[in-house]
């Protein structure tokens, strides 16, 4: 088949976890904008869901650290942290191993990618779960992009693994969707937590709204991880998304800085049919 939908989104452990901390009206604007990303990732009708995310040393450590990889399993389980602290109880996730498999394969032929086939989820991607798959009745292909631990990864192969899993999606007949998991800046387990660059967050979603390849493949971690937190390396899972659908342009349905949950909350989407657009940023 073929793409049928791609987006971006947090995953802060505190969306949840700290959900009875926030602001009760930015909190529902955020937990409403989850809802119409369901929404729209429900009627695309996937038959699998393809997350991209960055882990946080839950399955790989620096003992052991891929750049990329893959999950290959018939299920998964998480989260792996507290279920009281995180707010999401522990569940098993279905997978779809063949179809993994398949993917994987094709993703080889234009780059390196590990595959794992154990995986116990962590907040990168159970907090996108519980909002957009809540009953976990979606198969899931969890996908890893190193941003936890140098050495990272240069951008523009995160660019090329995105475009390895369109075109991986493209060559299969399942219905495919793909969403990019990550924070932009927050400096997350340092004195800094809580801290939000708002106008760098604004300036790279207008980039990845139009799908401005040059201008993200510029960032250098040296200077993201002064302006913005080393939580900025994950600008990686969003950009593999633009990659992955690049010419297509992305709308922003919500951002806003929410500083008990460290990051600025984020929620977009791709038009899989549309030609670039503008900046949809207000």
């Amino acid at each position: 088949m073929s793409l049928v939908f791609a987006g971006v989104c947090s995953h802060a452990p505190g969306i949840v976890g700290r959900a009875d901390l926030a602001d009760p009206s930015a909190k529902n604007r955020l937990y409403e904008a989850f809802d119409g990303m369901r929404e729209r990732l429900e009627a695309s009708e996937p038959d699998a869901l393809v997350v991209v995310a960055a882990e946080h040393f839950a399955n790989f450590f620096m003992n052991n650290m891929p750049s990329f990889a893959m999950g290959m399993a018939d299920y998964y389980e998480g989260p792996i942290e507290n279920p009281e602290w995180l707010g999401i109880q522990k569940t098993r996730i279905p997978g779809d191993r063949s179809l993994s498999e398949r993917l994987i394969q094709k993703v080889m032929e234009r780059t390196d990618v590990s595959y794992a086939e154990e995986w116990k989820f962590d907040h990168g991607i159970m907090v996108p779960l519980h909002f957009l798959t809540p009953s976990y009745d979606v198969p899931v292909i969890p996908a890893n992009i190193n941003c936890q631990g140098p050495p990272l990864a240069p951008l523009h192969r995160a660019w090329t693994f995105g475009q390895a899993l369109r075109e991986a999606a493209d060559s299969v007949p399942e219905r495919i969707a793909l969403i990019g998991t990550g924070g932009i800046s927050h400096w997350p387990a340092t004195p800094d937590s809580g801290k939000i660059n708002e106008s760098w967050d604004r300036q790279f979603l207008d980039e990845w709204s139009r799908c401005d390849k040059a201008a993200m493949l510029s960032y250098s971690d040296q200077q993201s991880y002064l302006d913005a937190g080393q939580g900025a390396f994950e600008i990686r899972t969003f950009m593999t998304v633009s990659a992955a659908t690049e010419g297509a342009g992305g709308i922003v349905h919500f951002y806003e800085p929410i500083p008990i949950f460290a990051v600025g909350c984020t929620i977009g989407t791709v038009d899989l049919a549309a030609s670039p657009l503008p900046s949809t940023i207000d």
